[in-house]
């Protein structure tokens, strides 16, 4: 068989193996696709609906929340006609209208109660239902002199009860509710005095609200709404007799009181779907059982609903689908999962022994810089005794000049029976003794290596201390050295002997910025989140090249052999060990300023350190 025959006999075997798994592929897209309608025909009524009974519940809270403000504000407003009914001026103007001394006065009280209730309006009619004072008696649309006789609240004032009513003003042109109550001399009824307030407000706050609002009368016309476009507008058809009651009550602008297309379709028991002119809402109802038996709505819109439906459902469908192919794609990956994870293994056995010589590296090398910085400390502290050297042997050879006459005087007043007063010069020798003594105790713990743990210490002992080192110092020198001590005690955390050295090397530092003559000031100020030392001098300050090197190791500004430029380095390595911060810059009436901040003691941890 030739060459090309075999070829062809290949390629005809091979096809009918790519057209099966074609066909498997095919069929395994039908059946998911199946699978995912017969998913979404099933589940997303029921989704649908969970998420819209969902929305309800929700709106039962906006819907509690309107309800017991609207009754509040009827609450607060119904107790209010009486109050002011009892008011012996409205009576006496009742009786002698004519009176203008009596209006002035009534007009007065009206506006007055009106602006403190908050009310739209307050006014006082006659029996006829004329207006003979009101809080407008000064604005241009007054009530005064207008009749309201045709107002059911007032029919209801005169018969002796609380007169209630809603609608548009005549006036005014606001929709508000009234409350009314009669006047009475005794128990003949006078006139009526009435109380309008207006509901702007309660819908300006619903317009914030994700619901829509509405609140319906008795003959389903909707009077208060947060969209204006549904105001004065009935939810079913209106009776003759209910339109010829608005008309005479003049409640509402007739030709405004139109037909609002709204369908129902039941959810629950207690809610419903609304669709109103096209649009549909999940709508939740309140009815007042009491008077004024209105009844409030709350509106969600039902798409955010359904979009939640929808993406839920594609969300568990996408999960569906991942889980499926996710079982195939685990399958095939099974076995090159199981070498990877070997390959991994012995990786990661390589490469944690090689972390493991990295640590020790690092360990290694950061207990050399801790003994490094350890070892700079103390020389740092040595070259500050070496500076201090002669001023320290002249301050041991006065009083070692002065012991040797005193004792040499002491001999001799011996010698010559006089007790007392070589009494008194072996005394003189014994304060000497202890002088010197002190001032070595000082410089023997400057010079130890410090072992310490940071914790709480006295700043104004350490200061002390650090006095007490640089005094041979800043005596043999022409510096004078003010210290304002404060008057409480501070404590902060820190180490003595380290936080002495820093305060001892800011000192030395600041002689020699002065050459040894002129006025160092040091002071202890009280900061937000502790204590400063600040040390000010007045020198030449600092140059700005030095400003940004001075806390750089090695670099000095003095002459050679004069320092080794670690003091300010190793003072502020010190004072950022302690949780504080060394900074130093030029005063703006010269000189160069440093001031070390730390971080304050509390309470308990003072208590702990003593």
């Amino acid at each position: 068989m030739s060459e090309s025959s075999l070829e062809s006999a290949s390629e005809m075997s091979a096809r009918p193996k790519r057209e099966r798994k074609l066909s498997g592929k095919i069929l395994i897209f039908m059946q998911i696709a199946a699978l995912v309608a017969a998913l979404w025909f099933l589940v997303w009524p029921r989704l649908e609906r969970h998420f819209l009974l969902q929305a309800a519940e929700q709106n039962e809270v906006t819907l509690r929340l309107v309800g017991d403000s609207i009754r509040a504000a009827l609450d607060r407003y119904a107790p209010l006609p009486h109050l002011i009914a009892e008011r012996p001026e409205l009576g006496m103007l009742l009786q002698e209208p004519s009176r203008s001394d009596l209006i002035d006065i009534t007009n007065s009280i009206l506006l007055n109660t009106a602006l403190s209730v908050s009310a739209s309006d307050v006014y006082l009619m006659n029996t006829a239902g004329t207006t003979i004072a009101a809080s407008s008696y000064h604005k241009t649309r007054s009530f005064v002199g207008r009749n309201f006789n045709f107002r059911p609240y007032f029919k209801q004032a005169m018969e002796g009860e609380l007169g209630r009513y809603f609608a548009l003003g005549t006036t005014s042109g606001e929709r508000g509710y009234f409350f009314a109550a009669p006047v009475r001399e005794g128990a003949k009824i006078l006139g009526v005095v009435a109380v309008k307030f207006t509901v702007d407000a309660f819908e300006d706050a619903w317009r914030s609200a994700a619901s829509n609002i509405i609140v319906t009368d008795h003959n389903d016309i909707i009077f208060m709404a947060s969209n204006p476009e549904w105001l004065m507008r009935a939810t079913k058809e209106l009776s003759p007799a209910v339109l010829k009651s608005i008309e005479e009550n003049q409640q509402y602008p007739l030709e405004r009181v139109t037909n609002l297309e709204v369908t129902h379709t039941f959810l629950s028991s207690a809610t419903d779907i609304l669709t109103i002119e096209g649009t549909s809402f999940v709508g939740s109802s309140d009815e007042m059982s009491k008077a004024p038996h209105w009844t409030v709505t709350s509106l969600v819109p039902i798409k955010p609903a359904q979009f939640q439906a929808l993406l839920a459902l594609i969300v568990f469908s996408l999960l569906a689908l991942i889980s499926i192919l996710g079982i195939a794609f685990l399958r095939h990956r099974t076995a090159q999962q199981i070498r990877t994870q070997k390959l991994l293994e012995r990786r990661v056995k390589e490469r944690t022994a090689a972390l493991s010589h990295e640590i020790e590296e690092r360990r290694n090398t950061e207990e050399e810089l801790r003994r490094t910085q350890a070892t700079l400390i103390q020389a740092g502290k040595l070259s500050a005794l070496g500076q201090m050297s002669a001023a320290l042997s002249h301050e041991f050879n006065q009083p070692l000049a002065a012991v040797k006459s005193y004792a040499e005087n002491a001999r001799a007043f011996l010698d010559r029976g006089q007790v007392d007063e070589a009494r008194d010069n072996i005394g003189r020798i014994s304060k000497m003794a202890d002088r010197m003594a002190a001032i070595s105790k000082h410089l023997r713990n400057f010079a130890r290596r410090p072992q310490e743990a940071v914790g709480p210490v006295s700043l104004l002992t350490v200061i002390d201390d650090a006095l007490a080192v640089s005094e041979p110092r800043l005596k043999t020198s022409k510096v004078m050295l003010k210290y304002e001590r404060p008057e409480q005690e501070p404590f902060v955390i820190g180490g003595h002997v380290r936080l002495q050295q820093v305060i001892v090397n800011l000192i030395s530092n600041g002689i020699d910025a002065m050459n040894g003559e002129g006025l160092l000031e040091l002071k202890v100020i009280s900061t937000q989140n502790g204590w400063q030392i600040n040390m000010r001098d007045h020198g030449v300050g600092i140059s700005p090249d030095a400003i940004a090197q001075m806390f750089d190791p090695f670099f000095t500004t003095k002459e050679m052999g004069k320092g080794l430029g670690l003091g300010l380095s190793i003072s502020y390595n010190i004072v950022r060990d302690f949780g504080g911060n060394l900074w130093g810059k030029n005063h703006s009436e010269g000189g160069a300023e440093f001031g070390v901040d730390l971080v304050a003691a509390d309470h308990l941890s003072i208590k702990a350190a003593e």
